[in-house]
């Protein structure tokens, strides 16, 4: 599929915490010919992108409904909780769930974080999304566990997180629809997956349509080196003559 059959881009969607923009650097630098298209979407609905077409490929936290994806695992990330900046979890540099285990916290729909059993006492309620989590921390209502990246795309001033070691944690892949695996598709995937652009791997590079591709040359055929002529010695036997010995000065040999 060319960038014209996909509307003139490579549309990418991508959940919050995740930051594409090393990848479409190289896109840019790759694929000048096909714009990327960055969609931000929340990290339940980046799956329905892509089997709407409204994507060809997305950066989704896992677990997903795999039916119909290819998926590549990328990264795992830290859990933290998220608190007030004068809260006592903050006098240690972590924390451990049972540290929790007093604690309100909050459980947003859009919880990236698949737990067993939810750490903590439930919150008075279940925020839409995290951002909603985020200010009921801010005023002292709650905690809040999050992926690391989460944290920061949320930071307030007011705020701080510890990492909390023993907690489950969010994986991050690339997905898109199986059937619908473009050359574009897999040009990202080679980016995503750290590939040159020279990779053996990778799509081959066809010639540009107005240079030929260029013939092997050839090397010139090296013509064997002629030995040099023995001339034969003079006196016509064709024999070299030994030299004379020689006597020691003032003595003649007998």
């Amino acid at each position: 599929m060319t960038g014209e059959e996909t509307g003139g881009t490579f549309r990418l969607a991508y959940a919050p915490g995740v930051t594409p923009g090393k990848w479409a650097g190289i896109w840019a630098e790759r694929v000048p010919d096909v714009p990327l298209t960055l969609v931000a979407a929340p990290a339940a609905e980046v799956v329905g992108l892509l089997r709407s077409g409204e994507a060809d490929a997305g950066f989704v936290r896992l677990p997903v409904d795999r039916e119909g994806l290819s998926v590549i695992p990328l990264y795992v990330e830290t859990t933290v909780v998220v608190v007030p900046k004068d809260h006592v979890v903050t006098a240690a540099d972590e924390v451990t769930l049972d540290d929790l285990a007093g604690e309100e916290v909050f459980h947003p729909l859009d919880d990236a974080v698949e737990w067993a059993a939810r750490p903590g006492l439930p919150a008075f309620e279940r925020p839409a999304t995290t951002e909603d989590a985020i200010r009921l921390v801010a005023a002292g209502a709650g905690l809040l566990l999050v992926p690391q990246s989460l944290a920061r795309l949320h930071h307030r001033r007011d705020l701080t997180y510890r990492p909390v070691p023993d907690a489950p944690r969010s994986q991050v892949a690339l997905a898109w629809l199986a059937d619908r695996t473009t050359d574009l598709v897999e040009d990202f995937v080679g980016i995503v997956r750290g590939r040159t652009a020279n990779s053996s791997r990778g799509r081959a590079q066809a010639p540009p349509a107005d240079q030929p591709a260029k013939k092997p040359e050839k090397k010139p055929e090296r013509k064997p080196a002629k030995k040099p002529d023995r001339k034969p010695a003079q006196g016509g036997s064709g024999r070299r003559a030994a030299p004379a010995p020689r006597g020691k000065k003032g003595r003649r040999s007998r």
